[in-house]
């Protein structure tokens, strides 16, 4: 047999692999038969000028793989049955072309490349400041959970989530937000916590009620999990309770998805009244209520009004919070409140999904509350963040004294504000984008693809986040943006 030509790259993969990469392409390319001996062993070391057990390594490798067959005393052949029976090419072999695949949906695939850090000035509207994160504090409850572990922890079980976390996420829901509960089911997040919902609850052209402006990842996994979605009516004062009502009359409601705290992305705080008003329809309609709290810890006015999981006598509202806002969205810890029924179901779904969460990182949470670490953040945080609320609240109206149409309720909480230019705002996005600056505007709080879409023909707002940059950044930044939108004719 003739030795093939083969050229080993010092940089590549190990050279008893590349030399079965050789001789395996060369026998699907044809250049070695079915049944052909190979060269020695001893003789191919000689030729390739490689050490023998690298050729043995080979050689076995294609023996395990079916390409040859070794025979005692013989040497190697090429098996006369190939792996693949089409490998070898010959001029009557189809050239097999990619078909479509048969997605069972179709998703909108999320843009490569983007990455908040590459942006100077950053107004994502739920962006932390992670400059301020206390990564030494913290790498300590890291290395104390791995220097004490329990390697019996690392096994599968506590689907659900590590107890020790779990115990002091309740003990926190109860003292910061009124929310008696005795378990909790922890997720990768709330957007996981989304899509386990909807996975449990949501069939096919099921119809579920979203705020006219909503959080556009809960939409997608809702609509990815077969729902119709439905827009309910927004005010200066949140959801219309009456237009709720028509809707609930119309359509066969099943769920009502809900931010009551800091309306996503308008900020406005859903009052008593009307939580109480929604709570009855959705009872009278048996209708489930998630209740997305996404940042009720940062309030800089008063109290923050407590969750309506806190007063639930018929068990129908979902709760769900992250801690993404506080630490950062890495993290991948968010979490569940629900009656034991719904969470029994929801911690079904997850282990099929993926099991659990990272068991060091919720050791190390768990670690870091129990420390105290997590409340002095928080405090240290809500104070920061105070400081930037109001240095953005004084440019804008900095900017309202300069004669600008700017128009904005501020909130009394959060992390960013809801502001209304009285321009077009829709092509802003991209336009900020080329000049470093991030922002999110008010067309893509909508959904297209709503039953009932209220998507309105023009756009004038957008949603300022003030919390992940400095208070100088942050100014800076705004006069790009005020330069942008009233510059332009």
């Amino acid at each position: 047999m003739q030795p093939l030509v083969i050229e080993f790259d010092e940089s590549e993969s190990a050279k008893y692999l590349q030399l079965a990469s050789a001789i395996r392409s060369a026998i699907m390319q044809g250049k070695l038969a079915p049944g052909v001996k190979l060269s020695s062993a001893r003789v191919m070391a000689n030729t390739y000028q490689l050490n023998r057990h690298t050729v043995m390594n080979a050689l076995q490798l294609l023996v395990a793989e079916g390409w040859l067959e070794s025979q005692q005393r013989s040497g190697y052949r090429i098996t006369k049955s190939l792996p693949i029976q089409s490998s070898v090419s010959t001029s009557s072999t189809p050239i097999l072309k990619v078909k479509p695949y048969q997605f069972a949906k179709t998703l909108a695939v999320p843009a490569a490349g983007m990455d908040l850090t590459a942006y100077k000035y950053n107004f994502a509207g739920g962006l932390p400041d992670l400059a301020s994160f206390p990564q030494k504090e913290f790498k300590r409850s890291i290395s104390h959970v791995c220097n004490h572990l329990d390697i019996n922890q690392l096994h599968y079980g506590q689907v659900s989530g590590n107890e020790q976390l779990k115990a002091h996420i309740c003990d926190y829901l109860y003292k910061a937000r009124n929310l008696n509960v005795s378990d909790v089911l922890i997720c990768n997040g709330s957007q996981e916590a989304l899509f386990l919902i909807a996975k449990a609850f949501i069939k096919k052209d099921d119809f579920v009620a979203v705020e006219t402006l909503g959080y556009p990842p809960a939409r997608q996994a809702f609509a990815a999990c077969g729902a119709q979605l439905v827009d309910i009516k927004q005010d200066d004062e949140g959801l219309c309770v009456d237009d709720l009502k028509a809707q609930l009359e119309f359509y066969p409601i099943k769920m009502l998805y809900l931010t009551p705290l800091h309306q996503y992305p308008t900020t406005v705080t859903l009052s008593p009244t009307r939580r109480l008003q929604i709570y009855q329809l959705c009872y009278a309609h048996n209708v489930m209520i998630i209740e997305d709290d996404y940042d009720h810890e940062f309030h800089y006015r008063c109290q923050p009004l407590q969750p309506m999981a806190a007063d639930d006598p018929a068990g129908i509202v979902i709760y769900l919070s992250t801690f993404s806002k506080i630490m950062f969205s890495a993290a991948r810890i968010g979490y569940i409140c629900a009656a034991p029924e719904v969470l029994a179901q929801l911690t079904a779904w997850k282990q099929l999904m993926n099991h659990k969460n990272d068991v060091i990182m919720q050791l190390a949470v768990a670690h870091w509350m129990k420390e105290g670490g997590f409340e002095r953040h928080l405090k240290r945080m809500t104070k920061l963040y105070k400081q930037r609320y109001e240095a953005m609240d004084a440019y804008l109206i900095e900017l309202q004294a300069l004669g600008h149409p700017i128009e904005y309720k501020k909130p009394d909480g959060g992390m960013a504000m809801w502001v209304n230019f009285n321009k077009d705002t829709q092509h802003l996005k991209a336009q900020l984008a080329k000049q470093g600056v991030y922002l999110q505007t008010e067309a893509e709080f909508y959904f297209t693809n709503s039953v009932r879409s209220l998507k309105p023909i023009n756009y004038s707002y957008a949603r300022l986040g003030f919390a992940g940059q400095s208070s100088e950044k942050m100014q800076q930044g705004l006069k790009f943006i005020t330069m942008q939108v009233f510059s332009s004719k």
